[in-house]
């Protein structure tokens, strides 16, 4: 893969990037027109998908960083974005360009005043893989084998403007008016700052691997506090393979039910027992051993749940509070889905909407155990996603709506309930935390 040897950090070569993308992306909706008069209008939408989604990742895996973040967040939308989008976004998760060798050599001189060869008895200038924040290497100390993740320059310092870029684009798409819009992308800004700073993860990886060690057939590296830094992060090498490439080709139900029946445990146990989660569940912070265990390898990105919203979240999954619409709209209120300033057309609109939503989104915690193979409930859930996403009437109002809080814990839910989907995990005992 072709290496970069520098990244643009300053706001104007930045928002020049952008620039340069819109531009691009002007002449497909152009092409998009021209395509209309002489084929379908399916097919021409299809195309323009493609081309844009082809364009806006190509601008933003040269800028990495906090734009390329929100499209590795926005991959695992599936049900919202054009099929399109998601495949090239997820590209985000695993392939993107790395730093160039001599880029790798001036980060570590700045952080620790050596190369990386001084430090380690052996280091691959060539990353393993890269995302949106880092990229990876692999090292040798006394025997061990280690990865050593190196951030990409100019990220920590250029969020702020990142978002600002990106903001007008993510209010049009999620349907988001400008009164009261600050406290999301100000939520979002945080987790992102606390992403960059490897000192942070590190404290958060140690913390949590301890706390969650307790459950079967999980498995965490360790990590060395003497060979990190702000914007370099040590750790073991773990020998596995992505989850996504295990449920590819696995075809064994046991071993489906085995690891996720670890994944499944590892989130109900942070956010029941430690209100902490790890809030970036996609395929690339996940490994399966040999011997079908679950590796994490990325507390990056962990969200506090604060009890005065994991109180009402919770009880808004109970089939009991679902089915008494009193209580149902007492706890909207509470976690701020509707609204006193609401017109009584748009009370009824989002009461309706959240309760169709979570009666369906809550269906694994009406049962002991729940079947993630079941394509029957996926099937319902992006049929759901399509309905409101296609609505004139939600158009028309307030997208405002929900506890900042709701950012990442929603993605926390869409991006397990998807994985184990993925690993077609069918016999998943929805309480098991308890007993560990």
């Amino acid at each position: 893969m072709k290496t970069i040897d520098k990244i643009p950090t300053s706001k104007i070569q930045r928002a020049t990037k952008m620039v340069q993308t819109g531009a691009k992306v002007g002449v497909n909706y152009l092409k998009y027109y021209g395509n209309k008069m002489v084929t379908s209008e399916e097919d021409a939408k299809a195309k323009l998908n493609e081309d844009n989604a082809e364009d806006i990742y190509d601008g933003l895996k040269k800028l990495k960083g906090s734009a390329l973040k929100v499209a590795q967040m926005l991959s695992m939308e599936k049900n919202i974005l054009p099929r399109a989008y998601v495949e090239k976004f997820s590209l985000s998760q695993f392939s993107v360009p790395p730093l160039s060798a001599p880029l790798v050599r001036k980060t570590f001189k700045k952080y620790f005043g050596k190369n990386p060869n001084e430090l380690f008895d052996s280091f691959d200038l060539n990353a393993v893989s890269g995302a949106s924040i880092g990229q990876v290497h692999k090292a040798t100390l006394n025997g061990k084998e280690l990865a050593v993740k190196i951030q990409y320059p100019g990220v920590a310092e250029s969020i702020s403007s990142d978002l600002a870029m990106v903001k007008p684009i993510a209010m049009k798409m999620f349907n988001i008016k400008g009164e009261g819009s600050d406290e999301y992308f100000k939520e979002v800004e945080n987790k992102l700052n606390e992403e960059t700073n490897y000192i942070l993860e590190l404290s958060q990886s140690q913390e949590i691997s301890k706390a969650c060690s307790i459950i079967p057939n999980l498995k965490f590296p360790n990590y060395y506090p003497e060979l990190s830094s702000d914007r370099i992060l040590t750790m073991d090498w773990m020998k596995g393979q992505h989850l996504s490439e295990f449920a590819y080709h696995n075809t064994d139900t046991d071993k489906s039910n085995k690891i996720g029946q670890a994944l499944w445990d590892f989130y109900m146990y942070q956010i029941h027992e430690l209100r902490k989660v790890h809030a970036d569940p996609h395929p690339g912070n996940l490994l399966i051993t040999d011997t079908d265990e679950l590796i994490v390898i990325d507390f990056g990105c962990m969200k506090a749940v604060p009890d005065d919203f994991y109180v009402p979240y919770f009880e808004l999954a109970k089939k009991e509070v679902i089915s008494d619409p009193i209580y149902f709209e007492e706890k909207l209120y509470e976690l701020e889905i509707l609204r006193t300033d609401d017109s009584p057309e748009e009370k009824v609109f989002f009461k309706d909407l959240f309760h169709e939503m979570l009666s369906l989104f809550s269906r694994p915690f009406h049962s002991e155990v729940f079947d993630f193979s079941d394509n029957e409930f996926y099937d319902q859930i992006g049929e759901l996603g399509q309905k409101y996403a296609s609505s004139k009437d939600l158009k028309n109002m307030n997208g405002n709506r929900g506890s900042k809080h709701f950012i990442y814990i929603n993605r926390t839910f869409f991006g397990l309930y998807n994985l184990m989907n993925d690993l077609q995990a069918s016999n998943i005992k929805i309480n098991n935390y308890k007993n560990l």
